[in-house]
């Protein structure tokens, strides 16, 4: 993989490549869509399982990661494909992995939506690949940035804050996208200063990545341009959605200078003297 998205066709021709390890992170805690049908060869996790520290609301370690991986086979020579039920989770994946020095790493572009819409292979056969030697790698979590940090910065020259929730959310009229359950944070708003950009514009309709010079155009639309020295501090509800655009961002585009906040509007909104704006 010289890329960190990979297509449908990529993967279709490269499913029975024993370099390659395929992986479903799923957005919910039980396997019943994995269950119906997968990409052959996947493996399954849960997000918080896989993402997370067993106990602390804190990304999983690089030791903990290896320990998990080559617990389900999955060996640091093999090339690793993510993708979900629901497309930012694989994204949410990619960064955590990333931070916890995982290398060799891709999204399938689309995730599931597209390769079920080609009409792709889906199986319930289960794979068992045996245990493997995944030794830990360095981490990196220069790509993430705490509320502290965030809140330091309000209002001063050199950083642009990005807020890519649903147009409602920004608006301060729900803490939750229309059509779910409306809870996350105690308050509904957004990061004072943070400009809007849905995380939605930068998907085609089946959920694969837009072509790299329309997402140029839409970044430049919200200030972002490739080349600016502005620090860009990406956020949503809990950082689900802003994966994904901190993925096209750095990965895609090649802008440097990006960061995550990964607390996002449920801590922001919830935390007693931080200020929102509506």
């Amino acid at each position: 993989m010289d890329s960190p998205i990979v297509t449908t066709e990529w993967l279709a021709a490269h499913l029975d490549d024993s370099g390659v390890r395929v992986v479903e992170i799923s957005s919910t805690p039980e396997p019943d869509i994995y269950r119906a049908g997968h990409v052959p060869g996947a493996v399954w996790f849960y997000w918080k399982d896989i993402c997370w520290h067993d106990t602390d609301r804190e990304f999983v370690s690089p030791e903990k990661l290896a320990r998990r991986l080559g617990a389900a086979g999955i060996g640091p020579d093999h090339a690793l494909v993510l993708y979900s039920d629901v497309v930012q989770y694989a994204t949410y994946a990619f960064w955590s992995f990333t931070m916890a020095g995982r290398r060799n790493l891709a999204v399938l572009d689309g995730s599931r939506k597209k390769w079920e819409r080609e009409g792709r292979p889906l199986t319930r056969d289960i794979p068992r690949y045996p245990p493997v030697e995944h030794p830990p790698q360095p981490g990196d979590a220069s790509m993430r940035i705490g509320r502290d940090a965030v809140r330091a910065g309000l209002g001063k020259p050199g950083r642009l804050l990005l807020d890519v929730r649903s147009p409602e959310e920004y608006a301060g009229e729900r803490v939750m996208e229309l059509g779910k359950f409306d809870h996350g944070a105690e308050r509904a708003g957004r990061i004072p200063g943070a400009v809007h950009l849905y995380f939605k514009s930068l998907l085609n309709d089946d959920d694969s990545y837009k072509p790299p010079a329309e997402l140029e155009r839409i970044f430049r639309r919200a200030g972002i341009s490739r080349d600016a020295p502005e620090e860009v501090v990406v956020y949503c509800r809990l950082s689900h959605r802003a994966s994904l655009t901190w993925l096209a961002l750095t990965r895609l585009l090649g802008r440097g200078n990006v960061k995550l906040y990964d607390g996002s509007w449920t801590e922001w909104g919830s935390i007693v003297g931080f200020p929102v704006e509506r």
